[in-house]
């Protein structure tokens, strides 16, 4: 797997897609070495669980955890430390990590009970968990999510959780870009598997999750992030510690060089399930027959921007594979593509149903 390769997987069976995507991905070659100290870091940022859109499912690093000890990869942990005013412990326990460690015999590191030391983060010096300096391959597991402050959230913020409490506090008084970007220049993440499931719109805590049904790999948590943009509807300079890392030579945010690879295809859902509150606002407007969750997840994304914009949206869109070969107003995805106003793509970019909404007024 090179640098710029894009792996993508389909589905809601987590452990499976784990697998999938750490196979195509040749993982076993890029650690190399079996005696490799490897640490998985999710995002429990709190206690909930991972149905609600805040945290990593336990489930995708169970499947991954497996492929690896099949390849004879023993020396394994879990590191994290969730947000100031949480408890990393609680978060093990309710979001289902200590039954995890249990069941498979690898050890939790909570950084909130280690030590720290300081790094040069190219330029920029930070206080980092005492346990990074014992890993030797680091494959973040983060969440596709929004976030209230940051917008987006995905790869490289989800580093924070590397440094103590003390240090996460003056993150946010230095205003968050900035250090998120360096701090990525001081630790590197060697494999990105991203829990692209059911990610909250909005929230880092979770409450509104939009069901998408995507396990992705990456090696360059730039491009991750990029990637993750582009999902949620953003554009780069937007979130802009994202370009602040890749000038500092953390990776590259140019998609257009990417290669993507998809294991499977979107599987089809009969209907999408039942969405939280606000996700059942912003769906007011979609008429859904047999929509992908892929497909569905960039409508709702590209919607909830609409509406952060105070641009009201189209009186009906239609999506979904009950709409192919049938002819309509306005319609998101490439079985609509019989509508007088359609975006196509299987499934579209939220990027691009955005600027297709946009373009209707």
């Amino acid at each position: 797997m090179e640098q710029n390769d894009v792996i993508v997987a389909y589905g809601m069976d987590a452990a499976a897609m784990a697998r999938e995507v750490l196979r195509a991905a040749g993982i076993e070659e890029l650690i190399g070495r079996r005696d490799a100290r490897i640490a998985f870091k999710p995002n429990l940022v709190t206690a909930a669980p991972a149905e609600q859109g805040g945290t990593t499912h336990p489930a995708l690093l169970e499947g991954a955890i497996g492929y690896l000890k099949e390849q004879g990869f023993e020396r394994i942990s879990i590191v994290e430390g969730s947000w100031v005013g949480e408890r990393t412990a609680r978060a093990f326990e309710a979001c289902g990590y200590a039954e995890l460690a249990r069941r498979t015999g690898v050890r939790l590191i909570d950084t909130q009970r280690d030590g720290a030391h300081e790094v040069d983060c190219a330029g920029m010096r930070l206080q980092v968990c005492d346990c990074v300096r014992e890993i030797d391959f680091l494959i973040g597991v983060p969440v596709l999510k929004g976030h209230c402050q940051t917008g987006v959230t995905c790869a490289l913020k989800n580093m924070k959780g590397l440094i103590p409490n003390s240090e996460k506090r003056r993150f946010h008084a230095m205003g968050l870009m900035k250090p998120i970007a360096h701090l990525n220049a001081g630790i590197h993440q060697d494999f990105v598997l991203v829990d692209a499931l059911c990610g909250d719109l909005n929230f880092e805590e979770g409450g509104n999750p939009v069901r998408r049904g995507q396990v992705l790999g990456f090696r360059d948590p730039v491009l991750c992030d990029a990637w993750a943009c582009r999902e949620m509807g953003y554009d780069l300079d937007e979130v802009p510690y994202i370009g602040l890392a890749a000038a500092l030579g953390v990776g590259s945010a140019d998609l257009e060089a990417a290669r993507v690879t998809e294991v499977n295809r979107p599987e089809a859902l009969a209907r999408p399930p039942r969405p939280a509150r606000r996700v059942a606002a912003l769906s007011r407007c979609v008429r859904e027959r047999e929509a992908c969750s892929a497909c569905y997840a960039s409508l709702i994304c590209a919607l909830e921007r609409l509406d952060g914009e105070g641009v009201p949206a189209p009186r009906e869109v239609c999506i979904g594979q009950g709409f192919r070969g049938e002819t309509g107003d306005v319609g998101v995805g490439a079985c609509t593509a019989g509508f007088a106003h359609s975006v196509g793509g299987c499934p579209p970019r939220a990027a691009d149903v955005l600027a297709f909404l946009r373009g209707l007024r």
